[in-house]
């Protein structure tokens, strides 16, 4: 290990040390999954991680957050989320993931406050801020704290963290939620959700590690990464995509040759702010 990572590793947990009780919103990713082992090796019961259950949030990907709890004996709480309930959410606008976190960390809030908690966390990281991520302006309004980006953590250096602490998570594909699938003011829905969950456990099961399944109404656009392009034109994978795509509703199945990226929906914003047509 670098001196400069170990540097930034003993800052956060001299941080979380002098927190002393945190609630932990734990989604099961790289990031999180890091955030919450640190927190619990270094404070023990003073850690409640809390996981939310919602249909934009994959059942396996919720699973694998809980049993990782329960296997390291880490206590934790799980809520409902109910931004499927709320239209200004569902109407899907650039500030959809702003609604979504205000709502979630105002739940975790209360959920501290009952517990006696004086801090909730997030696993942000150093490298998030490149991004348009509204859900951070949440957290600051609300003053959740985001240690890894506070000690200057990207994600690379967690995974490296990640891999010497022996977590199985530390080569995770990079995971969102669901309603990152879906183009600005595309209308989400519990089952256009559902249709691509199952989109993407098609590629999944075809062995295909990182996948986004962009939902645009009757056309989906699959992401993968650069290296695994060729892996789906193989002889006879094609026909078994499509065949499956159209069994889930989808009438055109495209592949965007750009590859996998994070936030690529985002592009659309960028393009639209300097006036690109």
């Amino acid at each position: 290990m670098k001196d400069e990572l170990q540097e930034k590793h003993d800052r956060l947990k001299s941080n979380l040390l002098n927190m002393k009780r945190v609630l932990v919103a734990f989604s099961g990713g790289v990031d999180s999954t890091f955030l919450l082992k640190t927190a619990h090796d270094i404070l023990e019961d003073g850690v409640l991680a809390v996981t939310a259950v919602s249909e934009i949030h994959p059942e396996w990907e919720t699973e694998e957050a809980l049993n990782f709890a329960r296997k390291n004996r880490i206590r934790y709480k799980i809520v409902k989320g109910d931004e499927m309930d709320n239209p200004d959410f569902t109407r899907n606008p650039p500030e959809r993931c702003y609604i979504c976190k205000q709502g979630l960390f105002c739940q975790l809030k209360d959920i501290a406050e009952d517990e006696n908690i004086s801090f909730v966390l997030d696993g942000e990281n150093a490298g998030d801020v490149d991004d348009f991520r509204p859900g951070s302006r949440a957290a600051g309004e609300l003053g959740v704290r985001s240690p890894l980006k506070e000690v200057g953590l990207n994600k690379d250096e967690i995974r490296r963290l990640s891999r010497l602490l022996g977590l199985s998570t530390w080569n995770k594909p990079s995971q969102a939620c669901l309603a990152s699938r879906f183009p600005y003011y595309t209308e989400i829905t519990a089952r256009t959700l559902k249709q691509v969950e199952d989109a993407e456990e098609v590629l999944h099961s075809m062995g295909i590690s990182q996948v986004r399944v962009r939902h645009h109404n009757d056309i989906a656009r699959i992401e993968v990464l650069t290296e695994d392009l060729q892996s789906l034109f193989k002889a006879g994978i094609t026909h078994k995509i499509i065949k499956r795509f159209k069994k889930l509703g989808y009438t055109y199945i495209t592949l965007d040759l750009a590859g996998y990226r994070t936030g690529s929906l985002n592009e659309m914003l960028i393009s639209e702010n300097k006036g690109i047509e």
